[in-house]
């Protein structure tokens, strides 16, 4: 038990800012025989009380996913200070790569996912020759030339309120394929030996694969084998065989989830 990290008793939730490496994970979601982020999270609350509810997440994402600012809550039977909170659920997450950077007391209302305006993704290419060392797992290696221009201009097709089944697993369980996305701003970092590319999307919320299956799309048409009217087709067409490649979970990145109130304001651990 965290002796000394009470502070009364009181029904009481926490929001949780995480971030983890998604790399060791079959996903958020807690699954029974495989390891999961809401299950390695679950299982540090356990050392702290005794049948403490499931929590909740602002997204499920998939194996192999990265965040920096994914967002969960949890329901605790004591009234804890949030820093004491955060540091004895780090302590119970060692060694796994998974850290509450930050931790705040919001009310019984509130919900990780239901109170979310929006979510933000990037997903990083790293355009070189020479396999990745250093970035391995944390981004998507391609070795051709990529042109920034074309994918710019392709990915103004997306921009807006559009039926996005074409780029929408079909494993997707979301009631419509409807989504807006508000933002897809693309910029190129050229360094020696490489160009990373990042793709930062903004929406709402995102359909299963929906991030992926645009930037392995994006990514044709940098490297010329697509023009960006093809991709203007592919989304009209309403059709999942019509999509580019899906790009490989290593390189995205949830990096953040707004509310109305930001319960995080100035509460970094």
């Amino acid at each position: 038990m965290a002796r000394g990290f009470r502070l009364a008793k009181a029904m009481a939730r926490y929001a949780l800012k995480v971030e983890y490496d998604g790399r060791p994970f079959a996903g958020w979601q807690r699954q029974a025989d495989q390891p999961s982020v809401q299950g390695a999270i679950e299982a540090a609350l356990a050392h702290l009380e005794a049948d403490v509810p499931s929590i909740a997440a602002a997204g499920r994402t998939d194996a192999g996913v990265h965040a920096t600012g994914q967002v969960a809550h949890c329901d605790m039977a004591q009234l804890w200070d949030p820093f004491r909170l955060s540091e004895a659920l780090n302590f119970h997450l060692k060694p796994l790569p998974v850290a509450i950077v930050a931790c705040a007391r919001v009310s019984e209302d509130w919900h990780a996912r239901f109170s979310a305006l929006e979510r933000r993704y990037t997903y990083r290419l790293i355009q070189r020759r020479a396999p990745l060392t250093l970035a391995a797992g944390q981004a998507w290696a391609v070795k051709g030339p990529l042109e920034l221009a074309p994918m710019k201009e392709a990915a103004a097709h997306l921009i807006g309120k559009h039926d996005f089944t074409t780029f929408r697993a079909s494993i997707c369980q979301a009631n419509s394929p409807v989504k807006t996305l508000d933002e897809l701003r693309i910029e190129a970092i050229a360094r020696d030996t490489e160009t990373e590319f990042q793709f930062h999307l903004r929406a709402r919320s995102f359909l299963h694969n929906q991030v992926r299956s645009i930037v392995g799309t994006l990514e044709r048409v940098g490297a010329g084998s697509w023009t960006p009217d093809d991709m203007r087709r592919a989304l009209a067409a309403c059709d999942r065989s019509q999509c580019g490649p899906v790009a490989p979970p290593d390189g995205l990145i949830l990096t953040g989830v707004s509310y109305p109130d930001d319960p995080f304001a100035g509460k970094t651990v």
